[in-house]
């Protein structure tokens, strides 16, 4: 009876240790995943910026750059700059005008202010709407995130770079630092860029993105 005891208890130990490393080995699966989704989206990225720049009718490169031109450099891939920022909307902002890299003022508004964390420090930056760009049917929910950080005029363009976001639904928004792509003035003077606002400082290094065009 005593043995019979024994054997029992340990069943149940073994089945509890069992049960326990399988959920752990979900609980992985489930993060292997989802990093894997975010690395294709990345790589998705990527892959079209090229062909975009490759193609005549859209490249900012002028003629002898893109004759030549094989693909933008890229910093790795990393997940860790994916980050999910609250979204904080900013219905009282009024339209300013925002200099550019020429005379041009573009007019903006301050839509929303986004807070995320990134390697254990708290960050905010505002994020931008264009009134006059969101009368067109494809970009009604379209929202602009310029940004400046420490890698700027050397790993990446010392204009800093932008991000491409659209409205969410809730009061949280996925930001893809990985997806952060150079102006088109780095690649050529006859456009006319937004410059990024001194409050969309970073005082962090963002090894993700796109780097300095090297022509």
């Amino acid at each position: 009876m005593f043995n019979s005891r024994i054997w029992f208890v340990l069943c149940v130990l073994i089945l509890s240790c069992r049960q326990e490393k399988r959920y752990h080995d979900v609980k992985e699966e489930v993060v292997a995943v989802a990093n894997n989704d975010k690395l294709a989206a990345i790589l998705e990225f990527q892959k079209e910026l090229n062909s975009e720049f490759k193609d005549p009718e859209v490249s900012p490169l002028a003629d002898r750059h893109r004759k030549n031109f094989e693909g933008l450099e890229f910093f790795k891939p990393d997940t860790n700059y994916v980050v999910q920022a609250k979204f904080m909307r900013t219905p009282d902002a009024l339209p300013f005008l925002m200099p550019t890299s020429t005379d041009r003022k573009s007019e903006e508004v301050v839509y929303a202010i986004v807070e995320f964390q990134l390697k254990g420090k708290t960050y905010e930056l505002e994020v931008y709407q264009n009134p006059e760009l969101i009368l067109e049917e494809k970009y009604t929910d379209y929202l602009f995130l310029p940004f400046t950080d420490l890698t700027n005029g050397k790993e990446t363009y010392g204009g800093g770079r932008y991000l491409d976001l659209r409205i969410p639904d809730g009061n949280t928004i996925v930001i893809d630092f990985n997806k952060a792509y150079n102006p088109y003035c780095a690649y050529n003077k006859k456009y006319s860029c937004p410059l990024v606002p001194s409050v969309n400082n970073l005082s962090t290094k963002i090894l993700a993105g796109v780097k300095a065009f090297k022509k």
